[in-house]
């Protein structure tokens, strides 16, 4: 249960940092990340390594979406 939980959370993670996105709306998904990586971390379904990791790819996806 808890594995299938903690998989199935970070399957919606992942696909919505894969959404394309208008520019007008980077920051708001890129906050949505960070408070589902923070939420599953809350929750324990992550651990602190893995919202660091989620956090990183957020960053990575953030920063590529403002490059001109």
């Amino acid at each position: 249960m808890f594995d299938d939980q903690k998989r199935q959370s970070l399957e919606t993670w992942r696909t919505k940092l894969k959404q394309p996105t208008a520019e007008q709306d980077i920051e708001q998904r890129y906050d949505e990340l960070l408070t589902a990586a923070d939420d599953m971390e809350q929750s324990g379904l992550i651990s602190n390594a893995e919202w660091r990791q989620l956090v990183r790819e957020a960053g990575a996806v953030f920063q590529k979406q403002l490059e001109p």
